[in-house]
């Protein structure tokens, strides 16, 4: 979906000729004067035909152009909510970002993408159980569609719902194509969050990385998590410093582009970079802390959560 960057697109009653502004005051009540000859009086049933078809032109015209605009007045609404929305949560305005996307929503319609955007926004919000009710909906208005799934098993986790969590993640697993790197991570995620079937886990996140190649530094995150939760503690801190270097290396890149790409959705994505950073920092300082690297662990924790991991808004 585009998305535009223009106001609220209500139109007003009537338009005022900017001229009217230049006028002296006083000037709209004074009385014209005209060379004209002035004309006969109309009759009372002429004025009383005149105000029948103003009447009548007022509620027919409207009715008639109606449904020609308001698709585009729909549209313009919708776009211009989620501009709003973007902005609000560049600037960390959570709850101003939801109701915006709640008025999308409500002028568009439920729709699949705008029920797991507001899902996770309100997870992120401490609102496990309203994040749990959009990608609930979502779900049912698109059973075959893995992101509703995906939304809703982290909502799950942050409520301990492990069961529920565990079973969205293998039907993310069964939706998509075989062997997709994300559906095979996403899975290997959630099992390590909820601390089940580790051994499953490791295996999910080996054939993702094999299957993608140059591996994202997300699935080296998850497989360093796992190999921590392993006991193999020397290779979750490598996979993790790769994760890690890798991520950096993605924010520079982005931050390169300050003054060249739009403002808002650069703040967003760095936004999204910084938790996704949080999250394999602590991650580290745990691999770290139990290796005994209390220095190294320390800065880890310190930093991670100042770029904002926090698992109770999903972040983890």
């Amino acid at each position: 979906m585009h998305y535009d960057r223009y106001g609220f697109p209500i139109p007003p009653d009537f338009e005022v000729d900017p001229r009217l502004d230049e006028l002296p005051a006083g000037s709209l009540a004074a009385p014209t004067v005209s060379n004209a000859k002035p004309s006969a009086p109309r009759s009372t049933g002429g004025r009383k035909r005149l105000v029948i078809v103003a009447l009548a032109a007022a509620l027919i015209l409207p009715a008639l152009l109606l449904p020609e605009v308001a698709p585009a007045i729909r549209q313009m609404v919708v776009e211009w909510s989620l501009e709003q929305a973007m902005q609000r949560e560049a600037r960390d305005d959570l709850a101003g970002a939801i109701d915006e996307i709640g008025r999308a929503i409500r002028w568009h319609g439920e729709d699949v993408d705008l029920l797991c955007m507001r899902s996770m926004l309100r997870l992120e919000d401490r609102d496990a159980a309203g994040a749990l009710e959009d990608a609930g909906r979502a779900a049912t208005i698109a059973p075959t569609s893995p992101q509703p799934l995906r939304v809703r098993a982290l909502a799950n986790v942050v409520l301990g719902n492990a069961d529920a969590a565990l079973a969205d993640a293998e039907l993310v697993v069964d939706i998509a194509a075989p062997g997709d790197p994300d559906a095979l991570n996403h899975r290997a995620y959630i099992r390590a969050l909820v601390g089940r079937d580790l051994p499953a886990a490791l295996a999910d996140i080996d054939t993702a990385i094999a299957a993608q190649g140059d591996a994202a530094p997300e699935l080296l995150d998850t497989r360093g998590y796992i190999l921590h939760l392993l006991g193999r503690t020397q290779e979750a801190i490598d996979q993790l410093n790769l994760a890690i270097d890798s991520m950096q290396q993605n924010r520079r890149r982005l931050v390169g582009l300050s003054g060249r790409a739009d403002r808002t959705e650069l703040a967003r994505r760095l936004r999204m970079l910084d938790h996704g950073l949080a999250v394999m920092l602590h991650h580290r300082a745990l691999a770290c802390e139990k290796a005994g690297l209390e220095e190294q662990a320390k800065q880890d924790f310190a930093l991670a959560k100042k770029k904002g991991f926090d698992p109770s808004r999903g972040i983890f």
